[in-house]
């Protein structure tokens, strides 16, 4: 211990003789003599290679590809991508990363073309590719977003005419997949045509793209308004925009929607992008937004109807980021399911319904309503982290199945396509 923090107090001198001088004063030949504890840049400047770096007691700073980067020299030891220390035919660490000392530093530091090379204590030796440090650092991966998206209200969407993909191309082609999955990625729903009305072909659609998951209504689930489970879903009633299953402690990824059978009128079926309507909510509000990232509902479904009896509590704040790079991932929307407020203290709550309502307006703005009818051989496929769905009242006979997918196993199947998720 004692040893880490003379390591942090000697680095924090060193900055501080840093803020005093300049870059003038470091090219001086008597500078060293001078500031003997002052440590100094190496540059490795060419053509094609533009590198400073510079080796303090308690961390690796390094400036490349117009970044700069900090690296603690235990990150430095514990990512090693030797024989020893990782094994690349399964891509797992073999490092027990608790043997590593937390006051270890490199005896020697150099730089091979586009390589650095780090031996520490033992003798070992570490190599990283400065490209590979670029793309794995904090400083890097702040600055990158992890899945690009087009944010869209009605008239965007609209224009963007993103075609659908049709049924035997989803089911028998890899182009048809990879372009039905990137336009999913990039507007949160997605269309698939042509696709028999039957329960069966819809789920051998989705068995495509992802494993299905079974939830409390089942594998596939199939409904008519009979109220046959504790839902308004359940009804011909109106339903307002929302996302499904907050009451889970990780909501559904993605549902999929058929109709079947529709022997009446209404019941189109309302989509709003939830980060288009939050990003408005950043620009005119930020304290606000963050107050909807931070504070934590509790979410409840509570159901005893025939033999069906569950209780679910699910637990999240409105709006889900990534703290390293603020990227918007989840919005957790439901106010029939959203259960006492009770995880914040009085003078929060007030501030809470004040930013919650501003979201709720940006929602309930028209320009931002994209309404579509579903109907035999239309399947629907939405992303439930990110864009809520209604549904007008309706009369007359309504049928439709559907399920929820697996979040990860959607966005590897992504991947596995070359696409970035």
């Amino acid at each position: 211990m004692w040893c880490c923090r003379l390591s942090h107090l000697q680095s924090r001198l060193q900055d501080l003789l840093r803020g005093r001088v300049t870059c003038w004063a470091l090219q001086q030949p008597n500078f060293k003599s001078l500031f003997p504890l002052a440590i100094h840049w190496h540059h490795t400047a060419s053509k094609s290679l533009n590198c400073v770096w510079q080796q303090h007691e308690d961390h690796f700073e390094l400036q490349y590809a117009n970044t700069v980067m900090r690296f603690d020299y235990v990150w430095l030891r514990d990512h090693c991508l030797s024989a020893s220390c990782y094994n690349s035919k399964t891509h797992q660490r073999s490092l027990d990363t608790a043997s590593v000392d937390l006051c270890i530093q490199p005896k020697t530091i150099r730089l091979d073309e586009t390589t650095l090379f780090f031996t520490w204590p033992d003798g070992h030796v570490t190599r990283y590719d400065l490209d590979w440090l670029v793309k794995n650092s904090y400083e890097g991966q702040k600055q990158k977003v992890i899945q690009p998206r087009i944010l869209w209200n009605a008239e965007i969407y609209q224009q963007a005419q993103v075609p659908s993909v049709d049924f035997q191309s989803f089911l028998e082609t890899k182009e048809g997949l990879k372009n039905f999955l990137q336009n999913f990625l990039l507007y949160g729903i997605a269309f698939v045509e042509n696709v028999p009305p039957t329960q069966e072909h819809t789920e051998k659609l989705a068995e495509r793209i992802s494993l299905i998951r079974e939830t409390i209504y089942g594998r596939m689930w199939y409904f008519t308004s009979d109220f046959s489970r504790g839902d308004t879903a359940y009804t011909k009633l109106a339903l307002d925009r929302h996302t499904d299953t907050t009451y889970f402690q990780e909501p559904c990824g993605i549902q999929v929607f058929h109709c079947l059978k529709h022997e009446g009128t209404g019941g189109r079926t309302l989509l709003v992008d939830g980060f288009y309507a939050a990003e408005q909510v950043l620009q005119k509000a930020p304290e606000e937004f963050e107050l909807l990232s931070k504070v934590p509902l509790k979410h409840e479904y509570i159901e005893n109807v025939g033999e069906c009896h569950n209780h679910m509590i699910g637990v999240g704040p409105v709006l889900n980021i990534y703290p390293w790079n603020k990227e918007l991932y989840m919005i957790r929307y439901n106010n029939y399911d959203r259960a006492v407020i009770n995880t914040v203290p009085y003078d929060v709550v007030h501030r809470w319904y004040t930013a919650h309502r501003t979201l709720t307006i940006e929602l309930r703005k028209p320009e931002n309503e994209f309404w579509v009818k579903l109907k035999p051989g239309r399947v629907l496929f939405i992303d439930n982290w990110r864009v809520l769905h209604g549904r007008e009242s309706f009369t007359g006979y309504r049928q439709l199945c559907g399920c929820y997918l697996t979040r990860d196993d959607v966005l590897n199947t992504a991947r596995l396509l070359g696409l970035q998720a």
